[in-house]
């Protein structure tokens, strides 16, 4: 599994300052609410959106690799974003999940935020948006893309934010608990979530330790002083979850979430912590799970597909209250 997959679950944290978004469309006839999409008709895209004749909305999208910015369709970019979040082999009904989630996250940014690249909607750079990997799109990939085109995830009537990380560590976050998201984000939740075997075990479960000076700093980061020297290390408090809310150092309280990206969330999974302890000034600790635990976890839905369950089941699984609705056909 690429690497870049798992760096989007901490880079989807910077985006939660996003505020929700909201319109409304003329009234047109409603096919069947189906267990699998509703026409959803309270939402609509900004005017300054352009979109064909579909209603499929046209996207300058800056390529990283090019350094330039390419024309294309927002589901045209979807195909890239897809092969670059999730490998191409994987069961059917995984990738479909992951693709609403996708494309929903896509219709967050251009309506509500801005590319950091001039003349741009969005880019396939991972620091602002998601993973991209052209090379990756295959007919699973396309299909994928195509059976779901124009599905995205809703909370009465709003896009939600589209969050899913790699591995729950066998329970999903809250926001409030895997985020330190302040807003509300309702239709997220606490559920246990099998994961698949076919993860890797340092996924699962993982060690990792850091220096004396790698705390200092990482503290820092977040805006807590240590002084030259640490002392003590251990657990904070905790969440609904299991994982940590706070890390306790030298007695000081620190937001384990922010601990995480600044210490390197390559290095310390999850804030799913099994152990903890500091001993010959190695701060060590052991724990479950890969990224930071709310909404979708990517191994959870590659199990749930093999098990029969369908992307709609997935989605519901890990979100609660929303709709996967059908914004244009």
């Amino acid at each position: 599994m690429k690497k870049k997959r798992w760096v989007l679950g901490v880079l989807l944290a910077m985006c939660v300052l996003l505020s929700a978004c909201a319109g409304s469309r003329d009234t047109v006839e409603q096919p069947e609410k189906t267990p699998e999409t509703a026409r959803q008709d309270s939402f609509i895209l900004p005017d300054d959106i352009r979109v064909d004749s579909a209603g499929v909305p046209q996207l300058r999208v800056y390529v990283t690799d090019e350094k330039e910015i390419h024309e294309m369709d927002l589901e045209e970019y979807l195909c890239g974003v897809l092969a670059g979040e999730m490998e191409n082999d994987w069961p059917e009904e995984a990738l479909r999940a992951q693709a609403i989630l996708a494309r929903t996250f896509v219709i967050k940014f251009i309506t509500e935020k801005q590319s950091k690249y001039d003349g741009a909607d969005i880019s396939t750079d991972i620091e602002e948006a998601q993973a991209y990997d052209f090379s990756g799109i295959n007919d699973r990939i396309r299909s994928a893309t195509e059976s779901t085109r124009g599905q995205i995830v809703c909370y009465q009537g709003n896009p939600i934010y589209a969050w899913f990380h790699a591995h729950s560590g066998g329970r999903t976050a809250t926001a409030e608990e895997g985020l330190s998201y302040k807003q509300d984000a309702p239709y997220t939740q606490s559920v246990e979530s099998a994961e698949s075997d076919q993860a890797p075990e340092d996924d699962a479960e993982w060690e990792a330790e850091f220096t004396q000076q790698q705390v200092i700093a990482a503290a820092a980061d977040v805006g807590v002083k240590l002084g030259d020297s640490i002392n003590s290390v251990s657990e904070g408090a905790k969440g609904e979850s299991g994982r940590l809310k706070t890390i306790k150092v030298n007695g000081s309280e620190i937001p384990a979430n922010e601990f995480r990206i600044a210490i390197g969330s390559t290095d310390m999974k999850s804030t799913r912590i099994t152990d903890i302890g500091y001993e010959d000034d190695m701060l060590r600790m052991r724990g479950k799970g890969y990224g930071h635990g709310v909404g979708m976890s990517q191994w959870g839905a590659y199990a749930q597909a093999e098990a029969g369950k369908s992307a709609s089941d997935i989605i519901n699984m890990y979100f609660k209250d929303v709709d996967i609705v059908q914004i244009w056909n």
